[in-house]
C-alpha cells in the first residue's frame, strides 16, 4: 500500500459482446472527439475542491449519472458527489479502511475495497445504500469492473492474487495468482483483458478476462501502482511510484514501448478515450500530470490538493477528479 501522507466507459451489453464493446467505444470516440478536441491538452482549466472524509483515497465516476464516489480510508465511509452541482448528497457507511472504487455505469452498482477486512462492499447507486459485502482475500486495495461480462477484479495486496467476482451473484468465482504486491488493476472492455501493477515484483500480470488466467507478465520501473487503458488505441499506462514516470504498454505485444517522466510518487493513473488524453496523480508532488496520448509528453502539470492517490475523468464532460489523500478534500479539474 502507499503510505506516502498517511482508476471504464459506458459500454451497453449486446449478444456480440466484445464486438459490440469495440463499436460503442468507437462511436463514442467519433462522437466527442471533435466538438472536444481543444480540451484534449488543457490549457489553463480551473480547480475547485470539496471536503470529503477524512484520508480520500480512491474515486470513480459514473458517466451516466455523473455522480462521483469517494472513498474516505479513515472515515470507513464513501462520499456521493453530485457532478453538476459538485456538493455531496450523501455518505455511506462501508467497512475498514475503504481504498478504492469502481462503478458499472450499466447497473449503477458501485463496488468498495476495504482493506483492512478483506471485504468488497456493494453499493445500489439509485439508492446509496450497501446491499452487499464480498468477502475476498488479504488486504484488497485496487478494482476493475469488466460491465460487458459483469465482472468484477480486486487486487489483494498480501496474497498476491485477483479475486473475480460476478456481479449477477456477488460471489468469487475464482482466484487468480499474479506477482508480488498487486494493487493497481484496470481492464480494456474492448479485448477483456485486465492489467495488474505488481508492486513487489516490479512487472504488471497480464489476465485474459475470458480463461482468468494470466497470460503474460511485462517488467516495469520500480514500484508500479496506478494502471491506466486507452481502449480505443489498446495502450496501456503504468504510473511507477519510486521511478517518478509512467511505464508505456503496447496492448498488442505486451511489450514496455515508452517511459514518460511525471510528477514525485505518480499513484492513480485515468484516461479519457475519447480525446486520449492520461492523467497520473503524484502523490509526492501534490499535483497531477496532464499526458497528450498521441504525442506521449507531459502537456501540463496541474496542482491539487495535498496527496493525490486516486484520480478519475468523466469522459462525457472531460471533468477529473482526485482524491486527496494527506487532506479531507477531493479536488475537481475542469477543462
Amino acid at each position: 500500500m502507499i503510505r506516502l501522507g498517511v482508476c471504464v466507459s459506458a459500454v451497453r451489453r449486446h449478444p456480440r459482446g466484445r464486438q459490440a464493446a469495440a463499436v460503442a467505444i468507437g462511436a463514442l470516440a467519433l462522437a466527442l472527439a471533435a466538438p472536444t478536441a481543444a480540451s484534449a491538452v488543457p490549457g489553463a482549466p480551473t480547480v475547485s475542491s470539496i471536503t470529503v472524509g477524512d484520508q480520500p483515497w480512491g474515486v470513480a465516476v459514473n458517466p451516466v449519472t455523473g455522480t462521483v464516489y469517494v472513498a474516505n480510508s479513515f472515515s470507513n465511509t464513501v462520499s456521493v458527489i453530485n457532478g453538476r452541482t459538485r456538493t455531496v448528497t450523501g455518505t455511506i457507511d462501508v467497512g475498514d479502511f475503504p481504498t478504492q472504487v469502481a462503478v458499472n455505469p450499466q447497473t449503477d452498482t458501485v463496488y468498495v475495497t476495504n482493506y483492512n477486512d478483506g471485504t468488497v462492499s456493494v453499493i445500489n447507486g439509485r439508492t446509496d445504500t450497501v446491499t452487499d459485502v464480498v468477502t475476498v482475500e488479504t488486504e484488497p486495495e485496487w478494482i476493475a469492473l469488466d460491465p460487458v461480462t459483469a465482472t468484477v477484479y480486486v487486487g489483494n495486496e498480501i496474497s498476491n492474487t485477483v479475486s473475480v467476482i460476478s456481479e449477477r451473484t456477488n460471489t468469487v468465482i475464482t482466484t487468480v495468482g499474479v506477482g508480488s504486491g498487486p494493487q493497481g488493476v484496470a481492464f480494456n472492455p474492448v479485448t477483456g483483458a485486465v492489467y495488474v501493477a505488481n508492486t513487489g515484483s516490479d512487472s504488471v500480470s497480464v489476465i485474459s478476462g475470458r480463461t482468468n488466467t494470466v497470460i503474460a507478465t511485462v517488467g516495469v520501473d520500480t514500484d508500479p501502482t496506478g494502471v491506466g487503458v486507452n481502449p480505443v488505441t489498446g495502450t496501456v499506462y503504468v504510473a511507477n511510484n519510486q521511478s517518478g514516470n509512467v511505464s508505456v504498454i503496447s496492448g498488442r505485444t505486451n511489450r514496455v514501448i515508452g517511459a514518460i517522466g511525471v510528477g514525485s510518487n505518480p499513484a492513480g493513473v485515468a484516461v479519457n478515450p475519447v480525446t486520449g488524453t492520461v492523467y497520473v496523480a503524484n502523490t509526492g508532488s501534490s499535483n497531477v500530470s496532464v499526458i497528450d496520448g498521441w504525442t506521449g509528453r507531459v502537456a501540463a502539470t496541474i496542482a491539487v490538493g495535498a496527496g493525490p492517490v486516486g484520480i478519475a475523468v468523466n469522459p462525457v464532460t472531460g471533468t477529473v477528479y482526485t482524491a486527496d489523500n494527506s487532506s479531507t478534500t477531493a479536488s475537481v479539474i475542469t477543462p
